[in-house]
């Protein structure tokens, strides 16, 4: 196509004689003109007009250098505004073709180059490249005159060299094809003369050339032929009637050849342009002049009419868009048939009447909110059909928006991101493209669009707390929901979705998952096992939220369970202590006063808190009115004075409660001794082992208790004397060996809130022989409370002595108590005594 361009060209140029130099320099410039629009994005082809519906107008996609399926995948399209689409693009070939016929005189009229403007617009990437396809012309129009006749009235004195003006032809081609030349036939009277005109028109006169005589012929016929210089010829005829008249020697002269006037475009009809005037020598009727607006074919005197005083006046509308000059052939006739001629030219002033034309060529729906800077987002087009400032157009968008306006070509525009888009801080924008010119008053034009922000996982899920405190109680069902843990993720639909995943750790050695399990939808915290406070307080972990994105992102917060105290232990009593071989008695003696302090009931509860706290009551008692117990430290004390006729075996029983809901207790019986001396007690206690409880079967007990002293009986005595014996050697090896003596504590003896039980220790030294009722004691006192520990089997007297030089010096320090055998020898016995001072 661009071969068959230049050979035109070349055709062209060798018609009107051009010189070779002349012709080479021209078809370069061509040629070079060409190759810079390729380079800036442009294509331009050249047809002919009247080609057939569906000729090839060009390989657009081998010029502008594109696969055939970029054209596809971009959804190539043709963009010609508000204008016919003459062309149309053929994608799975990449050309061009005609889509409708292609006039060029109705589309361009006498403009030339005729020129079709368009755009091919691409998506994803977008991309514009603009097209030219320049119409030429053929000929296809012959010359036309408006009228098929014309007459005039001419005096026979007319002088020689009487000019009269005829109507021009109109040929619709232009160059070679419009209109040529004019001839008059016959030529008898008649000649035509030609004038051209600085607007490329020629001015067609009819000049006498013969002096008429009406007597001779009063009708005279011509035929005026206008020619055109295409190939084949065309032409147009106009007939030509003219009647001789009397003498009229002077025609009308106009007083300028050429007028010019202005006038706003919308003017008003009726307004008058401008005023012409015309003279005739004659007087009379020849000397009355008449004006007229020539009548041809460009539809002037459709717009403008000149009334009998010479007034232009405008009778139809003026468009500065349409048209921004007319030219106007005026004549003017006296009633003797002759005339003069003159022409004005009529400048239409632009008025800001156009407001900007917006056209989105191109627009995406939503974009990904991490798209890059400068993303093409609209691309759009903007016409102004108005002139200088009026026509000068300025862009702008609303608001505070992350988009700018790029201006890409000549009143091609495109819409893009100038900063980082965030779909957590605005999912969606109304964007308003508005466009307004410079005009006084300013005209605009605006469109909206809807852009939507997709979401792309940028966002990580967030924990509402930086840490979590969750309480359970102990003893607790498997299962039981504990804590709920919640994320937020400020993504979008998938990218939003939260997921709790509990993260490996151990507690103790222990796996975290056999202590609790996260619900992964919820975030739910159950409890799988049931805990105990007694064996873990409390144990800490961490959950993990992870969202659906691709890639997931994820965060994680920690948690701290701390198990809560429920009252299941009951007061375990740590003194007195309890035993089955032998019985503990406290002493006291009658002498104590008011207050005296008998002994300290020491108990612990391994619950914590107010679960713990104990308190001590008397439940029972041989005589409640001796003794009473402190309720919150467990001391039992006298509340009277001791007296002789108090009984010497006194049995208390004391309840050690928890302050717990509900709460749990413990009980503990004291045996107390009111005595002064040995003999006395031992003369009470030798039955004090059968002195027992037996609540739920007494009758059982006692046949079981006969029974088994029957069985023991014979078995205690030989073992009695064994250890007898035993216990005299090692008396006799300890006593020449001189060895210290190591004192001996009750089995699990504790000191208890910082205080002690009893915090001073005694051993005493008894001696007693095989008959009790006929052994002497002797005691030391120490300190104001004793502990007697016997053997159930014991039947002698027991004698308390006090050691001569520990007890006063060291409080503390231990007596020893020593039994006398038959032989008057001793042995070391054992009896504990602690006492508060």
């Amino acid at each position: 196509m661009f071969l068959m361009f230049v050979k035109r060209i070349l055709t062209h140029l060798a018609q009107h004689n051009v010189s070779d130099r002349t012709m080479r320099r021209q078809v370069l410039l061509f040629m070079s003109i060409l190759s810079l629009n390729s380079v800036l994005g442009q294509v331009s082809y050249s047809i002919p007009e009247e080609m057939a519906v569906g000729s090839v107008v060009g390989n657009i996609a081998q010029d502008l250098g594109l696969d055939v399926k970029r054209l596809k995948s971009g959804n190539a399209r043709i963009y010609t505004g508000d204008r016919a689409e003459y062309i149309e693009l053929n994608k799975d070939k990449g050309v061009i073709l005609v889509k409708e016929r292609i006039d060029r005189e109705a589309l361009c009229a006498q403009t030339t180059p005729c020129a079709l403007h368009s755009q091919i617009i691409l998506e994803n990437p977008m991309e514009l490249f603009r097209i030219t396809v320049e119409i030429t012309d053929i000929n296809d129009n012959s010359p036309s005159f408006k009228n098929e006749e014309k007459r005039f009235e001419i005096s026979e004195s007319a002088v020689t060299g009487s000019k009269f003006v005829l109507e021009r032809a109109i040929d619709a081609d232009i160059g070679v094809n419009g209109l040529r030349n004019y001839s008059l036939k016959p030529t008898d009277n008649f000649a035509l003369r030609l004038q051209n005109q600085a607007d490329g028109n020629k001015k067609v006169e009819m000049v006498l050339q013969k002096p008429l005589d009406r007597e001779k012929q009063e009708q005279i016929s011509l035929l005026l032929t206008a020619v055109d210089g295409g190939e084949p010829q065309m032409s147009g005829t106009m007939k030509i009637y003219v009647t001789v008249l009397d003498a009229n020697d002077n025609a009308p002269v106009f007083t300028q050849s050429v007028y010019k006037a202005t006038i706003t475009e919308n003017s008003q009809r009726g307004t008058t342009v401008t005023l012409v005037s015309a003279s005739d020598a004659d007087k009379g009727t020849h000397g009355k002049v008449s004006y007229s607006v020539s009548t041809t074919m460009d539809s002037v005197s459709d717009i403008f009419d000149i009334n009998e005083n010479g007034e232009v006046i405008l009778i139809g509308e003026v468009d500065f868009e349409k048209s921004r000059h007319y030219q106007i052939d005026i004549e003017a006739n006296d009633s003797g048939g002759l005339s003069d001629s003159s022409k004005i030219i009529v400048d239409v002033i632009d008025v800001n009447d156009n407001a900007p034309i917006i056209s989105v060529l191109s627009k995406s729906n939503s974009v990904p909110e991490d798209s890059a800077l400068n993303t093409v987002i609209v691309m759009f087009s903007v016409l102004d059909p108005d002139s200088n400032n009026n026509g000068q157009v300025n862009c702008k968008i609303n608001g505070n928006i992350p988009f700018t306006i790029k201006t890409t070509s000549s009143n091609f525009y495109s819409l893009v991101t100038d900063s980082d888009l965030d779909r957590e801080v605005a999912s969606e924008y109304n964007i308003t493209i508005t466009c307004s010119d410079e005009g006084i008053p300013s005209l605009s034009s605006s469109v909206t669009l809807t852009l939507q922000i997709s979401d792309v996982n940028d966002n990580a899920p967030v924990f509402e707390g930086s840490s979590y405190e969750a309480y359970i109680v102990e003893n607790n069902t498997p299962g039981l929901s504990v804590f709920t843990v919640k994320a937020r993720d400020a993504d979008w639909n998938q990218n939003a979705r939260v997921s709790y995943i509990l993260e490996d750790s151990s507690v103790n050695g222990v796996p975290v998952s056999s202590y609790v399990s996260v619900s992964a939808d919820s975030g739910v915290i159950h409890a799988v096992r049931s805990f105990d406070y007694e064996q873990i307080k409390d144990f800490q972990f961490r959950v993990k939220a992870q969202d659906g994105g691709s890639p997931p992102l994820s965060n994680n917060v920690s948690v701290k369970i701390l198990i809560q105290d429920q009252n299941d232990n009951a007061p375990q009593v740590l003194y007195p202590v309890q035993t089955g071989g032998s019985l503990v008695a406290e002493i006291v003696p009658r002498s104590a006063e008011v207050g005296y302090l008998v002994t300290k009931v020491v108990a612990v509860d391994v619950d914590s808190g107010q679960n713990a706290w104990l308190s001590y009551k008397l439940q029972k008692a041989t005589d409640r009115a001796l003794f009473e117990v402190g309720l919150q430290n467990g001391e039992i004390r006298t509340i009277r004075q001791v007296t002789d006729k108090d009984v010497v075996k006194q049995r208390l029983t004391v309840v050690v409660e928890d302050n717990g809901q509900p709460s749990r207790s413990a009980t503990v019986n004291v045996n107390v001794a009111v005595a002064d001396s040995f003999p006395e007690v031992l003369s009470e206690f030798t039955d004090f082992t059968l002195d027992r409880e037996y609540n739920d079967n007494l009758t059982f007990y006692l046949v079981l208790a006969l029974a088994v002293v029957s069985f023991l009986f014979i078995t205690c005595l030989v073992v009695i004397i064994s250890v007898k014996i035993y216990r005299w050697r090692q008396s006799r090896i300890l006593y020449q060996s001189n060895l210290p003596v190591i004192p001996y504590y009750p089995p699990r003896y504790s000191d208890t809130l910082g205080t002690g039980t009893l915090p001073h220790v005694y051993n005493y030294e008894v001696c007693r022989t095989t008959d009790s009722s006929k052994s002497d004691c002797k005691f030391g006192r120490a300190g104001s409370q004793n502990v007697l520990i016997m053997e159930p089997s014991s039947t002698g007297t027991m004698q308390r002595i006090q050691s001569d030089k520990s007890i006063l010096d060291e409080p503390d320090s231990p007596l020893e108590l020593t039994a006398l055998n038959s032989a008057g020898r001793c042995r070391p016995t054992c009896c504990s005594l602690k006492s508060d001072m």
